[in-house]
């Protein structure tokens, strides 16, 4: 996957995360209530490795799979940086569709946040979620991200000169019809795959999985970072109460397509 290996070499995934931070601490509130209180975690397509860095933090034995070398080596220092290597079982450059360094039904909890949305044809998602299946034990907690198809019609609608070819109704409507993505303009982001909402439960109960829930991670991003300076300005405590509100609220399915991401919560059959 080219294009996509071109744009995450150049974006700062990590970054991401650290501008919008209720985006992962939504998804962090919600992976906490479900995870095992101990055991070894597959963190595939991790990125710079935010949240395996933050699982190895929390004493889970972490292994971490992604597409992108450069990105497995950035994760790896992340993980010297702060004295955690210890709890990595193995940083691996791997294909979601081929989780060929792990074996069957090793881990107890798996991540997969961002390989998912990026593969366009249903075979390939199948193969990984079928990947995901496999290396996951019998009764194990999974946390998979996707991508709303509504949301991003909004965001087309909103900004038609950012998300191009989505600057026609001719292309709008063809996108929202396939659910497949690809920017005319260079360097960005490309390759994806939406989902709509009622499509995401049987298709992973279809490849053994079991929904608990399905989760909102980041309302809050529908709106300009000058929409929420009021709340802001009136201090952190006030902040934190708009953060715990949104996060209560990302259970609730009315919001799950204004959402830019969602988390899939489920239990591998």
């Amino acid at each position: 996957m080219p294009g996509i290996a071109d744009y995450y070499n150049q974006f700062d995934e990590w970054g991401r995360l650290e501008r919008e931070p209720l985006e992962f601490k939504g998804n962090w509130h919600y992976m906490t209530k479900y995870l095992p209180p101990s055991g070894r975690i597959l963190d595939n397509g991790a990125g710079p490795g935010k949240y395996a860095i933050q699982l190895a933090d929390r004493g889970y034995d972490v292994t971490l799979t992604d597409l992108i070398p450069r990105l497995v080596n950035l994760a790896f220092s992340q993980a010297e940086e702060r004295g955690l290597l210890d709890r990595f079982s193995g940083f691996h450059v791997s294909d979601a569709r081929n989780l060929s360094p792990c074996v069957d039904g090793e881990f107890d909890a798996s991540l997969m946040l961002g390989p998912l949305y990026h593969l366009q044809e249903e075979e390939d998602r199948v193969k990984a979620v079928k990947e995901l299946h496999r290396v996951t034990r019998e009764g194990g907690i999974v946390f998979v991200a996707f991508m709303s198809r509504t949301r991003h019609i909004l965001n087309s609608l909103l900004a038609p000169d950012r998300w191009k070819p989505n600057h026609t109704m001719e292309n709008i409507h063809t996108f929202s019809e396939s659910g497949r993505f690809n920017h005319d303009d260079e360097g960005r982001f490309t390759g994806a795959y939406y989902f709509d909402i009622d499509e995401i439960k049987p298709f992973m109960e279809s490849n053994g999985f079991e929904q608990i829930e399905l989760i909102s991670s980041n309302v809050a991003s529908l709106f300009p970072e000058d929409h929420w300076i009021y709340w802001k300005e009136r201090g952190p405590d006030e902040w934190a109460k708009v953060e715990e509100l949104l996060i209560k609220e990302a259970k609730n399915p009315f919001l799950h397509g204004i959402s830019s991401h969602l988390l899939y919560i489920g239990r591998r059959g």
